[in-house]
């Protein structure tokens, strides 16, 4: 093995993994919703941040939207009631 490699001739390609890189982000999570993706993630034997992700990326791939109604846009005589996930049981 050489003890110096003379690089200034490699050609550059772009990272192939670059796209699969995870973003780093913050967001304030209700604390039920943190101890119910906590007790899933212990059961599967995975990080809950790992869980949260996997169940938002099958979103992505199902498509699925939150339909959500605001108490404003309810008429009084109506409690408001959200709907369901759309291709949800």
């Amino acid at each position: 093995m050489k003890s110096e490699y003379d690089l200034s001739k490699m050609k550059s390609r772009k990272n192939p993994y670059a796209a699969k890189l995870k973003k780093p982000v913050s967001m304030r999570l209700s604390e039920d919703v943190v101890t119910y993706f906590k007790s899933m993630a212990k059961e599967a034997g995975v990080p809950y941040q790992t869980l949260i992700n996997l169940y938002l990326r099958d979103c992505v791939m199902q498509h699925r939207k939150v339909q959500i109604v605001w108490p404003s846009q309810v008429s009084p005589k109506n409690s408001f009631k959200p709907k369901p996930l759309r291709g949800s049981a």
